[in-house]
């Protein structure tokens, strides 16, 4: 009697739970919502938190707040999400380096899988590797039989030690078989700057950070990092098509929130996410800067992380990188 008892207690105190978590994401959002991107103002991981953001504000009828928290190659900011409160009230736009951390870092102060739920994978894009306009190279073949012929005396620049930009070059080294010098910079704009003006001789980044210097003839763009070609420059072949064919190193976005915020409330997000993500102008104006939108579902970006933990891992081990 007393152990019937207690199960129907049980079952009583579950329904009330499944009740009040319902009530509050038909309620959600209330109050202001905090999205964390944890880059620096201006380039694409911005331009996509702001552009997602704003379009939640207008659904939501309540402020979304950008908030850039930039540093340790992603992990302040991730941290600061990671510790939130798991109310739906503090957003996180996850990028590549939230793959890439786990194997970079001897020591997170969060755990990249348990501390998180995965909301929805925004989309993906390649990058372009981008050349000094004076430099004697056309296509990638070009590029790796100058390094044969000056071994040591090219260099390149990236983001960060251990971030995407970084990864890629080490892979096309690697697959290259070329020694050619790493110089790591605080973003891409100081390395753009060095590229621009000779100081280095190529560099990786987004469409929208190179558009600018290559319509103004200051870089040239010789081919894209992902399997196939980008809709967005179709006549510009991927590296793999210049003889490495196991080549393909894409960039991507999504939308997590702490572990433990509840389920009725991780798919109002998702739900409101992938409606924003499937507005025509949202869809033109990602497509413009070279962006395949996803809007997956929650179960599937999480076993796409897992996925992406494990192949940014093998690339971290085989270019030795270590955090700046």
């Amino acid at each position: 009697m007393q152990a019937a008892q207690t199960t129907k207690r049980a079952v009583v105190a579950t329904l009330l739970a499944c009740i009040a978590c319902a009530s509050a994401a038909a309620d959600f959002p209330s109050r202001p919502v905090r999205f964390v991107v944890p880059y620096t103002p201006g380039a694409i991981n911005d331009f996509i938190g702001r552009l997602v953001g704003q379009k939640l504000s207008e659904m939501w009828h309540q402020q979304v707040i950008v908030d850039n928290r930039a540093g340790g190659g992603t992990t302040i900011g991730t941290d600061i999400v990671a510790k939130s409160p798991p109310d739906g009230y503090t957003m996180l736009l996850t990028a590549t380096a939230f793959a890439i951390n786990p194997a970079l870092y001897p020591k997170l102060p969060f755990d990249t899988v348990r501390d998180f739920a995965p909301v929805t994978q925004i989309g993906g894009s390649a990058m372009l590797l981008a050349v000094n306009s004076q430099l004697p190279v056309k296509n990638v073949k070009d590029l790796v039989a100058l390094a044969k012929s000056k071994p040591g005396q090219l260099a390149y620049g990236s983001t960060g030690s251990g971030g995407s930009a970084h990864l890629m070059g080490e892979m096309l080294k690697s697959m290259a078989g070329v020694d050619v010098a790493h110089v790591p910079y605080k973003g891409l704009a100081p390395a753009l700057t060095d590229v621009m003006s000779g100081q280095l001789s190529y560099t990786f980044g987004t469409q929208l950070a190179l558009e600018g210097p290559i319509k103004t003839g200051r870089v040239r763009a010789i081919a894209s990092t992902g399997k196939a070609r980008m809709r967005t420059t179709p006549d510009l072949p991927t590296i793999a098509e210049a003889g490495f064919p196991d080549y393909d190193m894409t960039a991507w976005w999504g939308v997590a929130v702490p572990a433990k915020t509840p389920r009725a409330i991780v798919t109002k997000l998702h739900d409101d996410v992938v409606r924003v993500l499937a507005m025509p102008d949202v869809r033109e104006r990602m497509s413009a800067q070279g962006i395949e939108v996803a809007g997956t579902t929650p179960q599937q970006f999480e076993a796409f992380l897992r996925d992406e933990i494990v192949r940014w891992g093998k690339a971290v081990k085989q270019s030795g990188a270590k955090p700046d």
